[in-house]
């Protein structure tokens, strides 16, 4: 044999000795990425996990793996049937690898689903984490089982988002993170000129596509609430000063009171403006069918009538979000009340 060849042969088994120390390698850190503090896993729970991940292994090299991966890791084994595994209870955080299956997928879903309402100083963390989710689903068999399986579809005519100005979005959610005030250049709907304000961010909510600050104006005595669309927005710049919470405000009570149902102006006539009103909904049998799987509210009562028609009684709060929602039956709402409701809906009040 000469020297060339004999060398290439020496490259071959270097190369081919490298390939197989990094897949052991990469194999060893997915069954130590299965492993928890407080609780055995199962030798047999760990292959299934990396079959997942895509590695065409036997359940002897992952019962070899743990055996040798705890002499170098603070790992334990109990002596039960079958055995179980876990990190020890004195293992100092950085020894545990970042992320297995079961995080990855929850990771992709966050990042697929709620990144717009996580603040910049959030999102700079998460963004490695986001990465790392994506490289562990890539050849596993879970996108196909999972990720490629679950989606979430709006109940509504689907929406293209209108457009944000990032910088000021970024200010936005830094002020609200942070609790400071800002200073904004923001357009109503009904004008045609940006105004200029200081506001105390409270909250963020997204509604549909749209998603909105709440906030307090510094020069409105009354201290009212109000809902600001971010794409209206201009510009922020923030401001050092601390911004001020209306006392005793929680979002959800707020929310619950009907707080972003935007009152409709001919059902502001009600008693505190439609807030909390008994009503009843007047359906033919196939239209009002989807309400007696989803509830309208807590006290909801459906009464099957001799016509074969429904009547669904609840109390809600009259906004005009339900009144477009009520336009959406058509024919298939027969009357409602109270009779102010059904002018509403049918657009009398406009005529």
């Amino acid at each position: 044999m000469s020297e060339q060849t004999a060398s290439k042969t020496e490259d071959n088994t270097n190369d081919a000795a490298s390939r197989h120390g990094a897949a052991t390698t990469a194999r060893q850190w997915q069954v130590l990425s299965q492993l928890q503090r407080n609780r055995w896993v199962g030798t047999t729970h760990v292959y299934e996990q990396l079959k997942l991940a895509g590695f065409d292994i036997s359940l002897r090299t992952v019962q070899r793996d743990l055996n040798a991966l705890a002499k170098r890791f603070p790992i334990e084994k109990n002596n039960a049937n079958p055995q179980g595994w876990r990190w020890c209870d004195d293992a100092p955080l950085q020894s545990l690898p970042h992320m297995n299956l079961s995080q990855a997928v929850a990771f992709n879903m966050v990042e697929a689903n709620l990144t717009q309402l996580l603040p910049p100083a959030i999102l700079d963390e998460l963004f490695p984490w986001f990465d790392l989710a994506r490289r562990q689903l890539k050849n596993s068999k879970v996108t196909h089982s999972w990720i490629d399986r679950v989606r979430i579809e709006p109940a509504t005519q689907p929406l293209i988002a209108p457009h944000i100005d990032l910088e000021s979005k970024d200010n936005i959610y830094h002020a609200l993170f942070y609790q400071l005030q800002i200073q904004a250049c923001y357009t109503r709907s009904n004008k045609l000129e940006a105004s200029e304000y200081t506001l105390n961010p409270i909250a963020i909510i997204q509604r549909g596509v749209i998603i909105y600050l709440l906030a307090t104006r510094t020069d409105d005595p009354d201290v009212i609430i109000r809902t600001f669309a971010l794409h209206r927005f201009t510009s922020v710049e923030l401001l050092e000063t601390s911004a001020q919470t209306p006392s005793g405000f929680q979002l959800d009570s707020y929310l619950d009171a009907g707080g972003m149902g935007f009152t409709h102006p001919l059902l502001s006539q009600l008693p505190d403006h439609g807030k909390n009103t008994a009503i009843e909904l007047h359906f033919t049998k196939s239209a009002g069918r989807s309400l007696t799987e989803s509830k309208l509210s807590d006290d909801q009562t459906v009464t099957l009538n001799d016509d074969d028609t429904l009547t669904i009684s609840a109390t809600v709060n009259l906004t005009s979000q339900l009144v477009w929602w009520l336009r959406g039956f058509g024919n298939g709402l027969l009357a409602t009340k109270p009779a102010l409701l059904y002018q509403a809906v049918s657009g009398i009040e406009f005529e």
